[in-house]
Order: structure tokens, then sequence, then C-alpha cells
């Protein structure tokens, strides 16, 4: 795996159980200011067995950003966790 991916990989894994983080601040948090449609990209990638906490990041508007069965899966998997998503996949960033 190259450097971009563990550093991304890195920040993911430490946002806590029931938090969110946009994909902007973990490309910041890893050294990759400017680097947020390609931490959206790596996620797109991740196998489905992944343990990677990758429902955690959202995109800058507060929002999820996938689409259809998987913006269920992310709403679902949020909601476990206790974030508040309401039915448009908005979230509120505290």
């Amino acid at each position: 795996m190259d450097q971009f991916l563990s550093q991304i990989f890195a920040v993911i894994h430490q946002i806590p159980y029931g938090n969110v983080s946009t994909y902007g601040q973990v490309a910041k948090l890893a050294g990759y200011p400017g680097y947020a449609r390609h931490v959206g990209k790596a996620l797109g990638n991740l196998p489905k067995n992944s343990k990677l906490p990758w429902h955690r990041v959202i995109n800058s508007r507060g929002e999820i950003s996938l689409k259809g069965s998987s913006f269920d899966r992310q709403k679902g998997k949020l909601e476990e966790e206790g974030v508040v998503v309401n039915l448009a996949g908005k979230i509120r960033l505290k």
C-alpha cells in the first residue's frame, strides 16, 4: 500500500465511535490538504469486508455523499453509533 493510502487509512481509523469527519479534514490531517476527492476515491475502492470505519467520513456540507443502497448502509451504520442523520443524509457538524 502506498504512503498516501496508509496515511489516509490511519486518520480514518482514529475517528472516534459516534463521530464523523469530512473528506477534507481527513486529507488535511493525513498531510494532504486539498486531496478530499482522493480520500473519497480511496474509500470507494475499499473491499466490502473492510474493518475501517469508512462510514464516519462525510462531505464538507455535513452530508452523506453516497446514493441508493450505499447511502442507506452508511446512514444505518452512523445511526447505530448514535449519530443523528436526517432523511436527506445531513449530519450536524459540531
